[in-house]
């Protein structure tokens, strides 16, 4: 229900809201900027790290779930085939993430200074 939610609010913005809810955005990064780093909600560290625990516990639970199976005590094909596509899947946005994020280092590296 939550991702209906999300997506009626989505589809009932307008170009004007957008237009001010980006202002709204760009001051407060400004005011961010002079005042110093807040303390609100997680570092990009951490959300990298529970990202990675994330996917790491998805491969974990697909492995077990593909043990289960063969053993004979998961009967469900479908939720250990569901639960590999998520690792998969996982697995494939970590990849793409450390692909983008090498790619701007070198970007960066190979700028005239």
């Amino acid at each position: 229900m939550k991702v209906l939610d999300q997506i009626n609010s989505i589809s009932s913005i307008n170009a004007t809201d957008a237009i001010n809810r980006a202002k709204e955005m760009t001051e407060q990064a400004a005011g961010g900027a002079i005042l110093g780093p807040r303390d609100e909600g997680p570092s990009f560290g951490d959300r990298m790290r529970d990202s990675l625990d994330s996917v790491a516990r998805a491969q974990g639970d697909a492995a077990q779930l593909v043990k289960d199976y063969e053993t004979g005590k998961e009967t469900d094909l479908t939720k250990v085939m569901v639960a590999q596509q998520v690792s998969s899947l996982g697995f494939q946005l970590t990849l793409n993430v450390r692909n983008k994020a090498l790619s701007a280092y070198r970007d960066i590296m190979n700028m005239p200074v």
